[in-house]
């Protein structure tokens, strides 16, 4: 393989506990979701590989605890990231603000260069929605970020998400980024989980 068709980077996963960050990363590395996933402790550490047509992105992703306890350790996850993923449960108002005062300390603590996604997860749950997709989108386009829902219950959107991340590095890397007309990302196609394998 020609070297300069393998990217690898490092994405760090913040957000408010229960907000579904462990779900996302479960979703897509091992196409798995568990309904009473246990909160992380520290920091969890997965790799998984997004294939392009003429490359590779290898992602090292750190998941974060959202427990208050452990905010103190975040800035040895994040700093030295090519980029964020920053999550919060559209049906919790609370875990939005603290998305909020992520974005905020991740812009002030590492740099504008870091490439900022925020993610609503849990939309699967509509019916409970507190924070409607045109406040979040508001939001991120006054910082400049790109917007995108997912439902690590279902799929929906997890694909897309890093397959957008990775592309967007892979990008920076080789030459200028060209800014999308619209930083909110839709996704409306439902996508059928993977069926989960047989365990003896």
């Amino acid at each position: 393989m020609d070297p300069n068709s393998f990217h690898e980077f490092k994405l760090v996963l913040l957000g408010a506990s229960a907000a579904g960050k462990s779900s996302i990363v479960l979703r897509f590395c091992k196409g798995e979701f568990f309904e009473n996933q246990e909160a992380t402790i520290g920091a969890a550490f997965l790799t998984q590989s997004v294939p392009f047509d003429d490359y590779v992105v290898k992602l090292q992703i750190w998941d974060t605890a959202g427990q208050e306890r452990y905010h103190s350790l975040a800035p040895m996850y994040y700093r030295g990231s090519a980029a964020a993923i920053v999550v919060f449960d559209v049906t919790d108002r609370n875990s939005f603000e603290t998305s909020k005062k992520w974005v905020k300390e991740l812009i002030t603590e590492v740099s504008k260069d870091i490439l900022v996604i925020v993610v609503g997860n849990k939309v699967d749950l509509e019916h409970k929605r507190s924070v409607q997709i045109e406040e979040a989108e508001e939001y991120t386009k006054e910082k400049g970020l790109i917007y995108i829902e997912t439902s690590a219950k279902t799929g929906l959107g997890i694909s897309e998400l890093f397959k957008l991340i990775a592309k967007r590095l892979t990008e920076f890397t080789v030459g200028p980024v060209e800014k999308p007309s619209n930083n909110t990302i839709k996704i409306t196609q439902q996508t059928k989980p993977p069926k989960r394998k047989r365990r003896c």
